[in-house]
Order: C-alpha cells, then sequence, then structure tokens
C-alpha cells in the first residue's frame, strides 16, 4: 500500500487500508493488480481525474494538426501561373501542412502521360528548399498527383 505522497506503507490487509483511507478521506485504487500482493494507493480519485483531464488538453493544445492542402495544374500552365502555383505551395508548407499538386489532364493531352511527369517533378524541384516529395507522380484516371511534405528544419 502506498500513501498519497507515495510513501510506502507496507503490506496491509483491505480492512486496515480502508480504515486508513477512510480517516484521511481519501480513495483505494488499485495500481497493480497481477504482482503480488497487489499493490494499492490511497488518493483523492476525483482529483486525479481532473489532473489527467487537465494534462489531456494541455498536450492537444501543443499538438499541431497537418493539413493536406491542394494545389491544381495543368499541362498548359504558363510560366507565371506556374510561378504563383509554387509560391502558394511554399506558403503552405512553410506552414507545416502537405500537398498535393494534382494536374488534371483534358482531351487528348491523356495520350502523353509523359509531360504531366514532367511538370510535376519541375514542380517538386521548385519547391524542394520548403519540402520534400513523400509520393513520386501517380496517374489515377484522368489526374495525375504528387504528395510534398514539409521539410524537418521547418
Amino acid at each position: 500500500m502506498l500513501d498519497e505522497s507515495g510513501a510506502q506503507l507496507g503490506i496491509m490487509d483491505f480492512e486496515s487500508a480502508r480504515k486508513y483511507a477512510e480517516d484521511r478521506d481519501l480513495d483505494i485504487v488499485l495500481i497493480a493488480p497481477q504482482a503480488t500482493p497487489p499493490v494499492c494507493r490511497a488518493m483523492d480519485y476525483g482529483k486525479y481525474c481532473y489532473e489527467q483531464d487537465k494534462k489531456e488538453r494541455e498536450a492537444r493544445k501543443k499538438q499541431q494538426v497537418v493539413e493536406l492542402k491542394e494545389v491544381r495544374l495543368s499541362c498548359r500552365i504558363d510560366k507565371h501561373d506556374f510561378d504563383t502555383k509554387v509560391a502558394l505551395a511554399k506558403k503552405f508548407l512553410s506552414g507545416g501542412n502537405k500537398v498535393r499538386a494534382n494536374l488534371r489532364f483534358k482531351g487528348r493531352e491523356i495520350t502523353h502521360p509523359e509531360i504531366g511527369t514532367e511538370m510535376l517533378e519541375r514542380f517538386a524541384e521548385a519547391c524542394s528548399e520548403v519540402g520534400s516529395v513523400e509520393k513520386k507522380p501517380k496517374l489515377e484516371g484522368r489526374t495525375m498527383s504528387i504528395f510534398i511534405a514539409p521539410s524537418k528544419g521547418e
């Protein structure tokens, strides 16, 4: 049996442990039931639960949620538009979010998927200072996608 500060009180039968806890207005909590003899602790269980909830809330506040942002490209994108999309992706990556660059093939563009692969690799190269490629370009239907994750240094 352990007291409220964690000091050992020694081996006790249940009645004397219960009396000890009642005298101090505490609860008996079973800590290690598989041990021989089982280990119990006298504590204020309501206060313990409250402190655990408080720690979990603090951990959730500090946790960063990574979102997946999407940038859409086309095979015939102009240089300035491409640079604008790259700047947008860099902003997302420096904010700690992942980026999925989608390239949609229109009409007969689908017969030349190598153009899309080259475009997405160029896009990944332009974003390489703030992010790294997580998944290589992959064709799904008429859309080719690449995933870029923020660099560890960010």
